[in-house]
């Protein structure tokens, strides 16, 4: 090695510690910066130069250090972690809040839930019993059970507007799947590029990382990486970005809860999602719009809410008519056979209940065998409060058990969003910037740095003196 190529070794340490001191500041600048993953610098000696002779024993150093490759202290495993647990938390988020904003709407127990107007209505027909002739009594009952239809097509109303509210909400989401799905593919393709030039596309992947995690947390989205650096983003197995490319999602069915839960007068037109190429289902396992989904279909929360409401419309139609019809009238001359509910037809239960009387004298509270102004068939309608199969057991069954289910789904959401905060946390201490371990590496950096401007500075002395001072002794 000639005295001149110690140089090159000090000028090759000179460059690479700067590079790496480079790397650490990029570190600390983007320790706030929320997806950055931290970076590395990494070294490798550059070995010496071949003997120039056969014979030749002229033992030599290595010709100084180069940066190989800034490495992203990233971890596959760590990040497939972390979307495989975001795709679960948010299914269960979703459907814990579809289940929370239903359960709201029962407003169960309360004076205002249909519970309480049920029995406000039961005590109204005793009133009738005890009080046969009074048409105050009548008409109190006649305006009770109006206001008791009236709740009941509300109760309705109310999750047909959530229902609506979340197939607008399902549509935006894959609006936003299919973006983000277009980013990550433009995203692909700036990588495949820099890496191609053998440029450094760190931060780019990082903003493709994020991405994909977003994807997850919509639709269950999961990652593949490439070797040309590009990554394909897959949904229950099928590809929706591969490469530069990027398939695209679309919600089809019905926009009304009548269509989409197959409500008369409508046909069933259930809300699916499909690709948009070909037409075929797009399955998801897991993610919010999957949660919104198995809500919108006629077996979700929201399908059997609307059959319970109009179911409790039927029961309490029919259990009260078929006594009331059997009952006598205050009428001059008496009748039987009165309805008092009647249901229209080719329209839900729930909003085709009304109350057919309108007279106080057409409220049949006697027995046709006992008089006009017996009570006794009043005293049987009030007693369908208790019955077993009657709609107050049916309306407090189903107000059970969405209260259960819900509960549970909010239990089950804090437990998978616990799982996934600690995979999260698994995956930013593996890739977070770690202030005082920079402070560490610039350090070291620094003292190299300053080691290799002194080995150039001794080597100038050096051929200072041989170049200016050889062969001057003795002049």
């Amino acid at each position: 090695m000639s005295t001149f190529s110690g140089i090159s070794t000090a000028l090759s340490s000179l460059i690479a510690q700067r590079q790496a001191l480079d790397v650490s500041g990029q570190n600390v600048a983007n320790a706030n910066t929320p997806g950055y993953t931290r970076q590395r610098a990494d070294m490798s000696a550059v070995q010496g130069s071949s003997v120039p002779t056969l014979w030749s024993t002229t033992p030599a150093a290595g010709n100084g250090v180069r940066v190989d490759t800034i490495t992203r202290m990233g971890d596959v495993f760590l990040d497939a972690r972390v979307r495989s647990e975001t795709a679960a938390s948010s299914y269960q988020a979703a459907h814990a809040d579809t289940l929370g904003r239903l359960e709201s709407q029962l407003r169960e127990p309360s004076d205002t839930g249909l519970a309480s107007s049920l029995q406000t209505y039961w005590a109204d027909w005793q009133d009738v019993a005890n009080a046969p002739g009074d048409t105050a009594a009548r008409m109190v009952l006649i305006g009770d059970a109006q206001s008791l239809v009236s709740q009941i097509s509300s109760g309705y109303r109310g999750v047909e507007t959530q229902w609506s509210q979340l197939r607008t909400e399902t549509s935006t989401l894959v609006t936003d799947v299919n973006s983000t799905a277009q980013a990550i593919a433009d995203l692909n393709a700036q990588i495949r590029s820099v890496t191609v030039s053998g440029g450094n596309a760190n931060e780019l992947v990082d903003r493709r990382s994020q991405l994909v995690t977003t994807l997850s947390g919509l639709v269950g989205a999961t990652g593949r990486e490439r070797a040309d650096g590009t990554m394909d983003v897959m949904v229950a197995g099928n590809p929706l970005v591969t490469g530069d490319r990027a398939d695209a999602l679309e919600v089809q069915g019905s926009w009304t809860m009548a269509g989409g839960l197959g409500e008369p007068p409508a046909t069933l037109d259930q809300v699916r999602l499909v690709w948009a190429s070909n037409g075929t289902a797009a399955n998801l396992e897991g993610g919010r719009v999957a949660a919104n989904l198995d809500d919108l279909a006629p077996a979700g929360a929201l399908g059997g809410a609307i059959q319970t409401w109009n179911a409790v419309a039927t029961n309490l139609a029919t259990s009260v008519n078929a006594l009331h019809g059997a009952g006598q009238t205050l009428q001059d001359p008496p009748t039987t056979g009165v309805d008092f509910f009647s249901v229209a037809a080719g329209v839900p239960a729930a909003l085709g209940l009304s109350v057919a009387v309108t007279d106080p004298k057409d409220v049949a509270a006697a027995n046709p065998a006992s008089g006009a102004l017996d009570g006794s068939w009043a005293d049987a309608i009030a007693q369908l409060a208790d019955d077993p199969t009657g709609p107050d057991t049916q309306w407090r069954s189903f107000a059970v058990d969405v209260g259960v289910r819900t509960r549970a789904a909010e239990q089950r959401a804090t437990v998978l969003e616990a799982s996934r905060a600690s995979a999260e946390n698994l995956q930013l201490s593996a890739t977070s910037v770690d202030l005082d371990e920079e402070s560490v590496n610039m350090l070291a950096y620094q003292r190299a740095y300053e080691g290799a401007a002194r080995v150039l500075t001794a080597l100038d002395e050096m051929l200072d003196t041989l170049i200016n001072r050889t062969g001057v002794v003795g002049r």
